[in-house]
C-alpha cells in the first residue's frame, strides 16, 4: 500500500471508477432513495481511512465499508434488506438484470431463505462481480476459505431454488 499516492487525485480516480458500483450495491441491497446519500458516506469514509485502503483492492474495501454503512442504515431503521419495505416500481430500472432477479418472487423467496451470510456472498459474485482474491479481501478471509464459502453458498441457493420451484 503506498499512501502517499493516496491524495486527492486518487481520490477522485476511484470515484470515477467505483461510485456508480457502490450506488448500485447499495440500492440492490434495499437503500433505494438513500443509495447515493449511503455512497457518500462510504467514500468518506475511504478518505478519512485512506491509508487503510490497499492499493489495487479498492473496491472490495469499498465494498465492505458499504455493506458496514448499510447495516448501521437498517439498524436505524429497523428494517430488513428484502424485506417489504420497496419503494414503488415507478423508480425501478427493468435494464438491470440485478433488479428483475429481485423482482421474481421464486428467486427472491430462494434469496430471502439463504443466511445472510449466504445471500450476502452470492450477491456479491452475481451483482457485484467479485470474484477469488476480491471476493476474499470483501469477506475478510483466505482464498481458499473465500472459495469454499462460495461453493457452500452456491450448493445451498440451488437448493433452495428446487425448494421453491416445486
Amino acid at each position: 500500500m503506498s499512501t502517499a499516492s493516496h491524495d486527492e487525485q486518487w481520490f477522485e480516480r476511484v470515484f470515477a471508477e467505483h461510485g456508480t458500483a457502490i450506488v448500485r450495491f447499495l440500492y440492490r441491497r434495499g437503500a433505494y432513495s438513500d443509495a447515493e446519500d449511503l455512497a457518500a458516506e462510504v467514500f468518506t469514509v475511504m478518505w478519512r481511512k485512506k491509508a487503510e485502503v490497499p492499493d489495487g483492492a479498492e473496491l472490495p474495501w469499498l465494498y465492505k465499508t458499504a455493506g458496514l454503512t448499510l447495516a448501521n442504515w437498517y439498524r436505524k431503521k429497523k428494517s430488513l434488506p428484502m424485506g417489504d419495505n420497496q419503494e414503488s416500481l415507478d423508480s425501478t430500472d427493468f435494464s438491470d438484470p440485478a433488479q428483475l432477479v429481485v423482482e421474481d418472487q421464486g428467486m427472491r423467496a430462494a434469496l430471502l431463505s439463504l443466511s445472510e451470510r449466504d445471500r450476502e456472498i452470492i450477491l456479491a459474485v452475481a451483482w457485484e462481480g467479485l470474484s477469488g482474491n476480491a471476493l476474499a479481501q470483501y469477506l475478510g478471509v483466505s482464498r481458499s476459505a473465500a472459495d469454499a464459502a462460495l461453493s457452500r453458498a452456491r450448493k445451498r441457493l440451488e437448493e433452495a431454488i428446487e425448494n421453491n420451484t416445486s
